[in-house]
């Protein structure tokens, strides 16, 4: 028997579920849709989806298990809750920013923040700052984070820059 993910988040979509789940499997390696299921003639009255249209898609990214509902337009995603993604390197920084924000909300862009054509946020961040903001000198964690706060997409160099006050 395989093992079952105690925690899965469940991502409410109006109709898109499956589009998202493929999408977000091609920006992660390591991922891939593992069931879709449909909505059938049960339960019309409540939920009123054509018989046979998607109602959920699972699907894994980089290990992590995630359903994706076809639920209808009742609930959007809001910054209350978000996926941070957390990045060794610049490239991967660059890599996951461009392509989760293509197609998004240009405006909600902050500080490593974006949110993609679906409405979800999502935190692209370096291991590094993590360190950075955890230094035990506060005055080289305080220059880091004010150079965060002068970013759209984090820049590594910039914040190490700024963490040992190379200006």
């Amino acid at each position: 028997m395989s093992r079952i993910q105690k925690l899965t988040p469940c991502l409410w979509f109006d109709d898109q579920a499956e589009d998202a789940a493929h999408f977000y499997c091609s920006v992660f390696e390591h991922s891939t849709v593992t069931a879709i299921t449909r909505y059938g003639k049960a339960g019309f009255e409540f939920h009123g989806r054509p018989e046979g249209s998607v109602m959920t898609v699972s699907f894994v990214l980089d290990g992590q298990t995630f359903t994706a509902l076809n639920g209808g337009p009742v609930f959007r995603f809001n910054e209350a809750i978000s996926f941070q993604v957390n990045c060794h390197s610049q490239f991967e920084i660059d890599h996951f920013w461009y392509a989760l924000s293509a197609g998004g909300d240009e405006q909600a862009q902050q500080c490593g923040w974006l949110k993609d054509k679906f409405g979800l946020s999502w935190q692209i961040v370096p291991v590094a700052l993590m360190e950075m903001m955890t230094d035990q000198d506060s005055s080289k964690s305080q220059r880091a984070m004010q150079a965060m706060l002068n970013m759209k997409k984090i820049d590594i160099a910039t914040l190490e820059r700024a963490f040992n006050d190379q200006g």
